[in-house]
């Protein structure tokens, strides 16, 4: 009897998931609340909409996407702005967002090697790692020239068609890069943009065997973008730095210069981070 009232009095262990943690079943899901984060991700996509552009797009009625809207707004997740009845995402989600940076140093330890970079060529510098087969912009120095590259944290692109998409996409386990490849869609940006699987595959081995990758107008006309890897202690990919600007600024010859200091900062992030290069092939 001892024992049972002990047990019953002792602290329970603290856990983070329940046993059933891996249930996905209608049960387990708060439907309302996962209605409103497809809300929140909808509108956090656009630059501003109306409501009933935001429950046409997500086939939802607009008294429930209004319901939605307005306790998120309440948190300061998303804004209203009332002269042209749009709704855009709100200051407290980027709060959120800067938490998950928190979590790691890679953010930190980037931020003095991107402004070296950025100064020394005059370009922006860029920081982006893999999120659910995207880049995830996490981090960006300016340049202070008046045309310029503009990817702010949490933009996502496709990995076939930016820079440090294709950096992350070429050093991948080979598995999982054909696996990317074969599901994934490729969408054509623009007229340059590589869709093809077999270019797109000899394009990668051509950026493992010289170091970096280059976004040539394949993402938008008229911009330029050198990117190379950063690996972690374990030799795997984990993000990618680059540098991007017009065309009339990062012509050919001038792409081939920027390289170098490219791929000097992302292996200056890799030894900040502990990281080190893979392995070469044997």
């Amino acid at each position: 009897m001892e024992s049972a009232d002990n047990a019953a009095l002792a602290p329970r262990r603290a856990r983070g998931r329940p046993r059933s943690w891996a249930d996905t079943t209608d049960q387990t899901l708060i439907k309302s609340l996962d209605r409103a984060m497809v809300v929140l991700d909808h509108v956090s996509q656009g630059r501003g909409q109306t409501l009933t552009a935001i429950s046409d797009d997500l086939g939802q009625s607009p008294a429930t996407v209004y319901r939605i809207l307005v306790t998120l707004e309440g948190r300061g997740l998303v804004e209203f702005e009332a002269p042209e009845q749009l709704w855009h995402i709100g200051a407290r989600a980027f709060e959120i967002g800067a938490r998950f940076l928190r979590r790691t140093s890679l953010v930190e330890r980037a931020r003095p090697i991107m402004r070296r970079l950025m100064e020394e060529t005059g370009e922006t510098a860029n920081l982006g790692i893999e999120r659910d087969g995207s880049v995830l912009f996490v981090s960006q120095v300016e340049t202070h020239e008046s045309i310029r590259a503009f990817f702010p944290p949490g933009t996502l692109s496709p990995l076939h068609a930016s820079g440090i998409g294709k950096a992350l996409l070429a050093h991948m386990d080979g598995d999982r890069r054909r696996r990317h490849l074969a599901s994934a869609p490729r969408q054509a940006f623009t007229d340059r943009t590589l869709t093809d699987r077999a270019a797109i595959e000899a394009e990668m081995a051509l950026i493992r065997g010289r170091g970096y990758a280059v976004d040539d107008e394949e993402r938008t006309r008229g911009m330029r973008c050198i990117a190379a890897p950063v690996f972690d202690l374990n030799g795997e990919v984990v993000a990618g730095i680059s540098v991007s600007g017009p065309t009339t600024r990062v012509s050919g010859p001038a792409a081939t210069a920027l390289s170098r200091p490219v791929i000097v900062a992302a292996a200056e992030l890799t030894a900040a981070i502990g990281g080190r290069g893979p392995a070469p092939p044997g």
